[in-house]
């Protein structure tokens, strides 16, 4: 995976572009985000370190691991916005972390629900809304990664922010439409 930021939003953007299913996508990718960290940290302590190392609610773990990783992946891709969902990610992993220390099985239950019910109204949201299959099923790493970049680009473009790339990018997912719906017409005539 390269570091092809406009790629990537073109590809994530063409399977991306009617408003409800953007919507839900807004309000379910963030939970299926912290839910997975929250369900990863329940591998336990995988690597024990010295007290003075050790920083509150993130213990090294699957889901500490997972947010580091996602954290340093988009600070890699855009460095303002990946700083502050980079935070949003430690952050989230850091709760996930203190409700399962506080209660177990009912953090647990509800994390597995919250991410459960999340992916349905996303699968929902595409199969209603968008008319197309998830961008999951074409790239499956690449959607996983990108889905939490995407949503909060398009919030923070929603205020403003860099409107050179927005412009950009919706200029290419408006042409990767023109050309999926044209492969579609011709594949429909033959």
């Amino acid at each position: 995976m390269t570091l092809d930021l406009e790629h990537h939003l073109t590809f994530y953007g063409a399977y991306h572009h009617n408003k409800i299913n953007v919507a839900i996508h807004m309000v379910c990718v963030p939970l299926i985000l912290i839910t997975a960290f929250t369900l990863a940290t329940y591998t336990g302590t995988l690597i024990e370190l010295p007290s003075w190392l050790t920083v509150p609610y993130l213990e090294i773990n699957l889901g500490t691991l997972a947010a580091f990783l996602y954290s340093a992946l988009y600070l890699l891709f855009e460095p303002f916005a990946g700083f502050i969902l980079g935070a949003f990610c430690m952050g989230g992993c850091a709760y996930g972390n203190y409700l399962r220390s506080q209660n177990p099985k009912s953090t647990f239950q509800g994390a597995l629900i919250l991410h459960i019910a999340s992916w349905i109204m996303q699968f929902i949201g595409h199969g209603l809304f968008e008319g197309r299959a998830p961008a999951l099923m074409d790239n499956l790493v690449q959607a996983v990664f990108l889905a939490p970049m995407f949503v909060w680009l398009e919030l923070l473009f929603m205020f403003g922010y860099r409107p050179e790339l927005q412009a950009r990018v919706e200029k290419r997912v408006q042409e990767e439409l023109a050309k999926m719906k044209s492969s579609s017409k011709n594949g429909k005539a033959q």
